[in-house]
């Protein structure tokens, strides 16, 4: 499936991806960085080290050379908890952390490129979500979509759907986002 990526007049892509097996959204999130990858866009994966190592598999499966864009900077992998750790000092975000550690990370990835989109895949705020933070993760999206105004990205959250209990917060999570994806269905377009 080939995405395109937004362009400077159209509202950012921000989506979210209920899952149910690490598994299954490995292959979304690879479908979804691969399609970019391809075309010269960069990626970041900000996941937990299984995470990664399952996308990373699945970019190879589909015959990226990862290790070369790894080395060029036109992947890069962060872990998901040092992330988080980088602008939650205390226990509590910092909105000014926060931006100054992602933009340094997509000024990275961009590699001095003018008109430069980024996707990004994001499990902090599953991780936040897991540890019962809810309140934390979505101001955490929050945060990504003040980011957005500012920077070029395309982002796609992960959520455990077995997270959500009786269906708990569910709608203030798809509020944040611009596309929800069904959790076993194909990956939707890039707007």
């Amino acid at each position: 499936m080939n995405h395109a990526t937004r362009s400077a007049s159209s509202r950012p892509y921000h989506a979210v991806r209920f899952y149910e097996n690490e598994k299954s959204l490995a292959k979304i999130v690879a479908e979804f960085l691969a399609d970019g990858l391809t075309d010269g866009t960069p990626g970041i994966v900000v996941a937990t080290p299984a995470q990664r190592a399952a996308i990373v598999r699945e970019l190879g499966a589909r015959g990226l050379d990862v290790v070369s864009l790894k080395q060029s900077d036109d992947l890069v992998l962060l872990d998901a908890s040092d992330t988080l750790s980088s602008f939650m000092p205390n226990g509590k975000l910092d909105a000014r952390a926060f931006n100054d550690s992602l933009c340094a990370v997509i000024t990275r990835a961009c590699r001095g490129r003018t008109d430069c989109t980024v996707r990004i895949y994001g499990q902090m705020v599953d991780i936040l979500w897991k540890e019962g933070k809810c309140d934390l993760a979505i101001r955490l999206e929050m945060l990504w979509n003040l980011l957005a105004n500012t920077r070029r990205f395309s982002l796609l959250c992960g959520y455990a759907i077995g997270s959500f209990y009786k269906d708990a917060h569910f709608d203030d999570v798809c509020a944040q986002h611009t596309h929800v994806l069904a959790a076993d269905g194909p990956a939707a377009a890039v707007a």
